[in-house]
This record gives C-alpha cells, structure tokens and sequence, in this order.
C-alpha cells in the first residue's frame, strides 16, 4: 500500500464530485484509491501504485495553487503520470486556450514550429478548436493577414446550390461548429469586425480551388472527408508566409469509397517530410463527457474485431 499525505483539501479535489476523480484513477492506473484520513491510500501493484501516486501529487499541488480541479485536469495528470514527465505541459497555451492533455500540448508544439501540421484522431480531443485557437492567435499579432478555414462538404453534396441565399447563407448552417469556435475564442463582436474586413474565412473546400492563400493560417478541417484529389489541392494552395492545419478522423470517412480519402493517403506520404508534422489523439484525450472515451474505445474494439473477422 501507498499512503500520500494530503491536506483535507486537496484529498476533495483528487476525490473529486462523487468520488468522479478517484473511478477515473482507479481504472486508469488498476489500483484501490481510498482515502482513511489525513490523505489517500492506493493499493495495487507497485508500479501501478507508484503512476498513481504521481497522479494524485500533482492534482494535489494544483488545488495548493488555488486552481480547481476538474475532470480534464485529472486526466491529464493520469496522461503524463504514465509519461513520466508531471508538470511539463500546464502551461502550454495558444490564443488564450491551455492544452488538456499531452497529445494536445505537444499538438500546439507542433502548430508552433511546422508549416504544415496534420490532426489525427477521434471528436472531442480537440484538434478543431486547438488549430482555431493557434490561428486566432496568430492573426492577433500580426504573424498571419488571414484566418482560413475549409471543409469538405460531403453531406451537402450537390444539393448545396439548391439552398437559398447566397453563398453565406448556404453554407454557413454547415460550417456552423467552425463558427462556434471561432465565438468562443474570439469573441462575437470582433469575429463580426474580423470577418467583415475579410481577415477570417470560412468556405467549402470547393472554393479554395485556384486560389493561392499568401499570408494566411489555413485550417482544413474534417479532412478524412477529402478525396485524394481534393487534398492535393488544397495542399498546393499555400502561399508565401501561409500555414496550415489538417484535422480529422480517419476511422470517420464519410465518401462513398472511403479508400479515396485525401487524409490517409497524404499523411502516408508527407509524414517525415521537412517542415511536415503529424499528432495522433486517442480516446485518452477526448475531453468531452467521461463517457464519450468509453463509447469510442467500444468502437475502436469492434472495429478491431470486425477486421479480424
């Protein structure tokens, strides 16, 4: 058995609401997290003991910060207590938005000193509105004259041109996650200046076709819904002093030969290519409801054993 001393406190925040926080580092790390009086006991095998233990120290010295303790903060603690690198990645931030988890941490790294950085994984990790938050601050202080943001519109479709209004209209209902982010980070009174002075774009891939993007960030976003065509060309769309993020899933593709996805594909032959960079999210860093990890590692598990089938 492991025992850390804990002020009462702090043994409330590593507990957490309903004892949330302690379920999570239980089946995180396979231990028995009690807590007697005057700290927490862990019980389990030596190792599992010793990660948790980590854990619990470092959401302890959190709250002795005066900061809260939440759900996204414990897991971050489990993501780098099995790292063995505590502490390192609390103060990664971009556009005014703080890394959650290690793969995001080093994801903002990555949009950081690459030019062209690809976002891999499941919904909820965060790979959208992290690239949205780099961009945002990019444009704030003058490294980018632009914010663009391009996504495939598969499930439009041809009956795009049907809907009224004009091009704004039609597709801004789509792009409508985009536009949420862009509210929550920027806020909506300078969204409506920024995009009236034209410095923040949000279209379908289709209309980055023949464009050169000088001086911009460039997010493309749901990208596993891209043909390989596709890709290449908004790929060959950067231009001078531009950057760009690619994020998706690619377990999620929504064409009709899913084999003619433009992200598989590209990130199969860019990866180690100079100024390229690839971050891959799991289940591990879904930061939404507990249960969305669960149910996507359901998924992950039936897929996996459908192909072996």
């Amino acid at each position: 058995m492991e025992f850390v001393s804990l002020s009462e406190e702090a043994v409330r925040a590593v507990s957490g609401p309903g004892a949330r926080h302690a379920a999570l580092i239980e089946e995180a790390f396979k231990v028995l997290l009690e807590t007697p009086g005057g700290g927490v006991a862990l019980s389990g095998e030596a190792e599992s003991r010793r990660q948790a233990k980590r854990a619990v120290e470092a959401l302890a010295a959190r709250r002795a910060r005066g900061l809260e303790v939440g759900l996204t903060d414990v897991r971050l603690a489990i993501d780098e207590a099995r790292s063995g690198v505590v502490g390192s990645h609390h103060g990664v931030r971009r556009g005014g938005v703080a890394a959650k988890t290690a793969a995001q941490a080093r994801y903002l790294e990555v949009l950081e000193a690459h030019d062209l950085v690809f976002g891999l994984g499941p919904a909820g990790t965060g790979k959208t509105f992290l690239a949205v938050a780099h961009g945002a601050g990019l444009l704030r202080s003058g490294q980018v004259e632009r914010l663009v943001v391009t996504r495939p519109a598969v499930e439009a479709g041809e009956k795009l041109g049907f809907l009224p209004g004009d091009l704004t209209d039609k597709v801004d209902p789509y792009m409508a996650p985009v536009w949420e982010a862009l509210t929550a980070i920027l806020g909506a009174e300078a969204l409506r200046r920024r995009r009236d002075r034209g410095e923040i774009e949000v279209a379908p891939i289709a209309f980055m076709r023949g464009r050169t993007l000088s001086h911009a960030f460039v997010i493309v976003d749901e990208a596993q819904n891209t043909t390989r065509l596709q890709m290449k060309m908004v790929l060959t769309r950067l231009g001078e002093g531009s950057r760009m993020a690619v994020t998706g899933d690619p377990s999620q593709v929504d064409l009709v030969n899913a084999a003619e996805s433009g992200l598989a594909h590209a990130v199969s032959i860019l990866e180690g290519v100079e100024g390229v960079a690839v971050t891959r999210f799991s289940s591990d860093d879904v930061i939404r409801h507990p249960l969305v990890s669960r149910i996507v590692r359901a998924y992950d598990a039936d897929a996996a054993a459908r192909s072996r089938g």
